[in-house]
């Protein structure tokens, strides 16, 4: 995961699909042009001043002290402000285009429409109390988790934005309007993490702090958001929560949209549910043949225990997570899967507090302006230290060793972080800033299978056939998790399965634990389209199939890797159009 989502009416489908029929200009400098000015003047004149913590992610650190307007005007100034760049850009001649440019100007439309789909129509801003107490969250970790500058000159545009974030759980109190129940728990959830974190990691991190007089503006800034913090979660606990009868399901026409502007996918919901279903069966039946060969005498779900319970301790875990990425990065280049842009390794680290709710592993990468903190982080949850035995156990069985390996490959080797390292060659800054959760999670789910399938168990357990079995079984189980994603998303959100009904599919369909079950059903509930794990993965795979019916015996696997790669996080359909030159159907 990165940190951090119908039957679309004639002119939606014309605004998104109408670019197809445009013939690219032979000589597109001057379209090319006067599109990359607009742009340059949409991101530095109203993208990241409007949203101040992803500038200081992306690396631009002028806006550090600044907080984003989460008051009603700055979110109605915000649609306003969006519809006049979404009709500038319009305005763009796309025949004056070049390939590239065509797919940028996409990109940044369909970016624009997203956001006014969220803001205006499923106004999340009115319904999502966690928005306010974990956005702001976020926006300290943004300054305090990479050393981009002086621990001084960090800590000093932090306290301006700490004297900003009382005012936004202020504005919370104003706006929000009857939120699910759903949503006001998962709030008051994540509320004691989230103290805690202002509480000792905050401060932690600026024990280099010599100056006496930041230390005391600090530490009055630092109580004031504590208290603001604790003062929301009562709030939430004694007034929003007895008064959260609000409906999640943004509905079928919300979801359409949704899945075109982000993914670039308007294929009907119920084809993509067959889709789906018909790989989840696929998964289900090598997983029975897989199970049956380690032990015909138990059942799928027996043998999936088992294999659950064969995981490190939880003191082990982050440094088990280390030790696969030897074993991988040597496979990728003996098999000549991708090319690894550099040999710097991915920091291991735990799950910062304002994700563990609904996260159990994540890449954390630099943003693609940042000129001195260049780490990257592989965050990783570990179980509550308070949890009984039970508990612990239950939520330790996703970290079965078979499992880590997959999630190792996943989050690292040739997942997200080496395709973070591919961005390092783009300097499209449309590629750079915008894109697809279908491409990053697909690539990332992708290459889970196709390392597989490539002998990534033969070489990790060369004698050991049975460990060989298990790792398959561990791919598998994730895979299935992701398909249950797929069907709990769109069901969810279009009145076909409740909550309840969403956990028990994640355990009977998707071969998970209870607990599993529950954050998963729980996260589906605020991030609709989370399937675009299988979405990306299948599209890559028939993408793949077709290079290789088009290139025949001049197929070369580590080339259309490559060659994926130089596309960015861009939406299947422009990598495909830029790969095969047309524009054929993605699934």
């Amino acid at each position: 995961m990165f940190t951090r989502s119908k039957s679309l009416s004639l002119a939606l489908s014309l605004a998104l699909a109408g670019f197809a029929s445009v013939s690219f200009a032979a000589e597109p400098a001057a379209g090319a042009s006067a599109f990359a000015t607009l742009a340059d003047h949409y991101f530095d004149d109203f993208y990241f001043p409007n949203q101040p913590t992803a500038a200081t992610s992306a690396g631009l650190h002028q806006y550090d002290g600044q907080l984003e307007d989460y008051s009603r005007k700055g979110e109605e100034d915000t649609v306003k402000a969006l519809k006049q760049w979404e009709a500038k850009f319009v305005a763009i001649d796309a025949g004056k285009l070049g390939e590239q440019e065509h797919g940028d100007l996409e990109l940044v439309l369909a970016n624009i429409r997203g956001r006014l789909l969220m803001l205006d129509q499923v106004r999340w801003w009115e319904t999502n109390p966690d928005n306010y107490s974990s956005g702001i969250t976020g926006s300290a970790f943004t300054l305090m988790s990479r050393k981009f500058a002086s621990p001084d000159d960090r800590l000093k545009v932090l306290i301006e934005r700490e004297k900003k974030m009382p005012q936004v759980l202020a504005e919370a109190r104003k706006n929000l309007k009857n939120p699910p129940k759903i949503y006001t728990e998962i709030a008051l959830e994540q509320l004691p993490g989230l103290v805690d974190f202002f509480n000792k990691d905050v401060p932690s991190a600026f024990t280099d702090v010599t100056d006496a007089k930041l230390k005391e503006q600090f530490a009055q800034s630092n109580a004031a958001v504590i208290q603001a913090l604790k003062d929301y979660q009562q709030w939430l606990k004694t007034d929003l929560l007895p008064r959260s009868h609000g409906d999640f399901r943004i509905g079928a026409d919300a979801f359409r949209k949704k899945l075109a502007y982000d993914e670039m996918v308007d294929t009907p919901l119920d084809k993509l549910v067959a889709i789906d279903m018909e790989d989840m069966r696929r998964n289900q039946a090598e997983f029975a043949k897989v199970a049956k060969e380690l032990d015909p005498k138990k059942t799928p779900a027996q043998v999936l225990a088992e294999l659950g319970a064969d995981h490190p301790e939880r003191a082990q875990l982050l440094d088990t997570f280390r030790g696969t990425f030897a074993k991988l990065i040597d496979f990728i280049q003996s098999h000549h899967i991708i090319s690894i842009p550099s040999q710097v390794q991915p920091i291991l680290e735990e799950t910062p507090p304002f994700e563990r709710a609904t996260t159990f592993a994540s890449m954390d990468t630099p943003g693609p302006f940042e000129k001195v903190a260049k780490e990257a982080y592989f965050n990783v949850t570990l179980p509550d230290p308070s949890w009984s035995k039970q508990e612990t156990d239950e939520f330790m069985a996703q970290f079965s060793y078979p499992v880590i390996n997959n999630v190792a490959v996943h989050e690292a080797y040739p997942g997200h972080y080496v395709q973070f390292l591919w961005m390092h060659d783009i300097h499209d800054r449309v590629r750079q800033l915008l894109g697809s959760s279908s491409n990053a999670e697909g690539w990332a789910h992708y290459s889970e299978q196709m390392m597989l399938d490539q002998g990534l168990a033969q070489a990790m357990y060369p004698n050991d056939a049975r460990q060989q079995k298990r790792l398959k079984l561990g791919q598998l189980q994730d895979a299935l998790l992701r398909n249950a994603r797929f069907i709990a998303g769109i069901k969810m959100h279009t009145g076909q399965m409740t909550f309840d009904q969403a956990v028990d599919f994640f355990v009977k369909e998707g071969y998970q634990s209870h607990a599993v079950g529950v954050v998963e059903a729980k996260r589906g509930t605020s991030d609709p389209t989370y399937l675009y794990y299988t979405l990306g993965k299948l599209q890559i795979l028939k993408l793949r199939q077709d290079v290789m019916a088009r290139q025949g015996k001049d197929f070369n696997l580590e080339q259309f890797h490559d060659d994926f790669m130089k596309q960015g996080f861009a939406p299947i359909k422009i990598v495909r159009r830029a790969m095969l030159h047309d524009d054929s159907p993605t699934l």
